[in-house]
């Protein structure tokens, strides 16, 4: 008995090693698994464990003239997921994410042996980097400081390129965090300079503008971001609230004890 399996979707990378293939697909895009049931025995089942723990979801029978796929028995987090040509076969998994990066295992149920294995890597989706005036570093009279970030990434590579030089670049895998790299141009640099997020299939890029961040008069406003320049506002705003706070309490405190006073001295003349 012979299973081949072989996955097409919008963005992939299909290697072979010892028996395992390895998969990698962009989140929100469908997986489609292309079964060749010749050789299969009519009255066998083909099923399709997920994880460490087996986890069924999908159970594949073949009858007379179709190809039927079985509910009863697959977990709920692929039922709805799920669809089946029931002419040839193909098994898609549709909007398929993060969280279903994995092995996958196909087997015999009537054998009880299992026919092949599937690693599955589902990358997310990468937002546009976001490049700001560096207010943190101190910039020199002839360069401007800079940075580029990306918040809540992971598995991927946050790059400055010069035309197209690497420059720098820093890099996350496992966990999820915020990703920001330093540059330092000159002012009237005419290079062009451009911040790269990517990971294995994807990438997306933004481009510096120098004349917009970079400025070179005395008087000019350092552009720190919305984020910075929203958060800075408001602290600017407490520490002006907490100081009218201060003087009213003060004067308050002073014209009390005054009172106070002249109550004390009209009491010692009685």
């Amino acid at each position: 008995m012979f299973l081949s399996i072989v996955f097409c979707m919008c963005s992939w990378r299909l290697v072979g090693v010892f028996g395992t293939e390895s998969v990698s697909v962009m989140e929100g895009d469908p997986v489609t698994l292309n079964i060749d049931f010749t050789g299969i025995q009519r009255d066998d089942i083909i099923m399709l464990k997920f994880g460490i723990k087996d986890v069924l979801i999908a159970a594949i029978e073949r009858e007379e003239n179709q190809i039927m796929l079985i509910n009863d028995g697959v977990h709920e987090m692929f039922r709805d997921k799920l669809k089946l040509d029931h002419q040839t076969g193909s098994l898609t998994i549709m909007n398929i994410r993060t969280t279903d990066s994995g092995e996958y295992k196909v087997t015999s149920m009537n054998k009880g042996t299992q026919l092949n294995k599937f690693s599955i890597t589902v990358y997310a989706r990468l937002p546009v980097p976001v490049i700001s005036r560096d207010c943190s570093s101190s910039s020199s009279s002839s360069n401007c400081s800079l940075v580029c970030s990306a918040v809540n990434v992971r598995h991927v590579t946050l790059s400055w390129y010069k035309g197209n030089s690497l420059l720098s670049s820093i890099s996350v895998s496992d966990l999820s965090i915020s990703l920001s790299l330093p540059l330092e141009v000159e002012y009237q640099d005419k290079n062009t300079y451009s911040c790269v997020l990517n990971n294995p299939i994807s990438n997306q890029t933004q481009h510096l503008d120098i004349t917009h961040l970079c400025h070179t008069c005395s008087d000019c406003i350092c552009y720190c971001g919305f984020t910075e320049a929203v958060i800075r506002l408001a602290l600017s705003a407490l520490v002006g609230v907490a100081t009218v706070a201060v003087l009213v309490y003060d004067i308050r405190s002073r014209s009390l004890q005054e009172k106070r006073s002249e109550q004390t001295a009209a009491s010692n003349s009685d």
